[in-house]
C-alpha cells in the first residue's frame, strides 16, 4: 500500500508582498476600530479580570482572520479573540499569524487614542514581519527581514525609520506602562538610572516609538507571561529598525512555543538592551533587597 503524500506547506510569501496584503487588511481593520471608537457606548465588558473587551475587538477580529485565511491559506492564525482551537498545533507549522485586533482596549475605552491593530508574522518561531497601524494618530508602521522597517503617515508618505543610536542608559527616554505598575515594577525601572520615563499606552505603541527612535527603550520588567499577540508585530519591526525585543530578562520569544510566554517585555537598541537586562538582573537579585 502507497503511504499518503504529506501535504505541502505553504509557499513562503515575498516579503514586500507579505506586508502589503498584511497593510490592507489592518487598514480595513482600522476602518471597523474607528466606526465603533466613534460611538458613545463601545459595548465593553469583561472576558476576564482586568481584561476588557469591546466590539470593536471582536469586529474586527473576525474581519482580519477573514482577510488572512483568504491571502494566506493553511497558515494558522493565532489572535486574540478567537477560539482557542482554532489556532491549536501552530507551533508544528513553519509560519504562523499573531493577531490582536485592538492592543490597547483600555485606551481604546477611554479614548486616548493610543491603541492600534497589530499583525505580527513569524517563521520557524522567529518573528519576521508586523504591521502596527494606529488609526487615531493616523500612523502606521510596518517591517520585515531584510526590507527595513518603515513609518506611513496620515498622507500615505513612508519613511524608514531606525532604532535610537544612543548608549547612555542616562540619556534614556523609556517607554512604560499606564496601567500595569506595581512597586517591585517601578522599583525596577528606577534602577535603570534613564532620563525619564513616559508613559504610553499599548505595547504596539511603545513597540513603535522605539523602533522610530523617538523613545529609547521600552522597558516592563514584570514577571507577568506575555501573549504572543501582543508581542510579534512589535517584535518583527523594532529588529527590522536594528533593535531587539525580547522578555525582560533579555530571552527571545519563541512563536512556535505557548501562547504565553517569558516575563515582561524590554526593546531598545542592542547595546542599551543589554544593559538593561543587566540592571534588572541586579535589582532583582536578593543581595538588591
Amino acid at each position: 500500500m502507497t503511504p499518503p503524500i504529506p501535504p505541502t506547506p505553504p509557499a513562503r510569501p515575498d516579503a514586500a508582498e507579505l506586508l502589503e496584503k498584511l497593510l490592507r487588511a489592518a487598514q480595513a481593520a482600522g476602518e471597523i476600530v474607528m466606526r465603533v471608537y466613534a460611538e458613545e457606548d463601545v459595548g465593553a465588558e469583561l472576558k476576564g479580570p482586568n481584561d476588557p473587551v469591546t466590539r470593536a475587538d471582536r469586529e474586527a477580529n473576525v474581519l482580519l482572520l477573514e482577510h488572512l485565511t483568504r491571502g494566506f491559506p493553511g497558515v494558522p492564525i493565532v489572535a486574540e479573540e478567537s477560539d482557542p482551537s482554532l489556532f491549536q498545533g501552530f507551533g508544528s507549522a513553519p509560519a504562523a499569524f499573531f493577531v490582536d485586533p485592538v492592543d490597547g482596549t483600555r485606551e481604546f475605552i477611554a479614548k486616548n487614542g493610543e491603541f492600534c491593530v497589530m499583525i505580527g508574522y513569524a517563521e520557524e518561531g522567529r518573528a519576521t514581519a508586523g504591521i502596527v497601524l494606529l488609526p487615531a494618530l493616523g500612523k502606521t508602521y510596518l517591517g520585515a527581514e531584510g526590507i527595513g522597517a518603515f513609518v506611513i503617515d496620515e498622507h500615505g508618505t513612508r519613511s524608514p525609520v531606525h532604532v535610537s543610536n544612543e548608549t547612555d542608559l542616562a540619556n534614556c527616554r523609556v517607554a512604560v506602562s499606564r496601567f500595569q505598575r506595581s512597586k517591585s515594577l517601578d522599583a525596577k525601572l528606577t534602577a535603570l538610572g534613564a532620563k525619564e520615563l513616559v508613559t504610553v499606552g499599548s505595547a504596539g505603541l511603545k513597540g513603535v516609538k522605539v523602533a522610530s527612535g523617538e523613545l529609547e527603550m521600552f522597558a516592563h520588567p514584570s514577571q507577568g507571561r506575555v501573549k504572543l499577540w501582543d508581542a510579534c508585530a512589535p517584535d518583527a519591526i523594532v529588529r527590522a529598525a536594528g533593535g531587539i525585543l525580547t522578555d525582560a530578562r533579555g530571552v527571545p520569544f519563541d512563536y512556535r512555543g505557548e501562547v504565553d510566554q517569558g516575563q515582561g517585555l524590554l526593546g531598545s537598541n542592542p547595546i542599551l538592551h543589554a544593559k538593561a537586562v543587566e540592571r534588572f538582573r541586579l535589582a532583582s537579585s536578593p543581595e538588591s533587597r
